[in-house]
């Protein structure tokens, strides 16, 4: 079984869409109820509230938002840091060096969403 990626399930897709291109550097395809970013790695769509209940009804309902995080390893934390410091995104933890050999930062999306861009100090 292989991860093949994620679905952020939002009330407003173009509001992620541009919030993700911008913070990952990737493109997007798609339009205000459905998007595929390109990614390194698993995929990552973003899909309206509408377009899921229209596929199946009731399947958001109780679903919460913000309650995740997404991975994303990258080179150099500190220097993502500095640029993410430009976008005036929420940060939740700054600049960290944990004991198990990672370093790492947390920030929010637009949704509430925790994403954490983490290096392996041991590679």
């Amino acid at each position: 079984m292989k991860l093949a990626g994620i679905c952020l399930i939002t009330k407003n897709v173009l509001v992620l869409v541009d919030f993700y291109t911008e913070v990952l550097g990737v493109k997007a395809e798609g339009n205000d109820v459905h998007a595929e970013l390109d990614t390194d790695g698993a995929g990552i769509a973003i899909f309206s509230i509408e377009g899921m209940e229209g596929m199946a009804p009731l399947s958001t309902q109780g679903a919460g938002y913000g309650s995740f995080t997404t991975m994303f390893e990258v080179k150099d934390v500190d220097a993502e840091y500095e640029r993410l410091k430009a976008l005036n995104v929420e940060f939740v933890m700054l600049p960290t060096t944990h004991p198990w050999g990672a370093r790492s930062f947390w920030f929010r999306d637009p949704d509430g969403n925790i994403v954490d861009f983490f290096a392996n100090l041991a590679e």
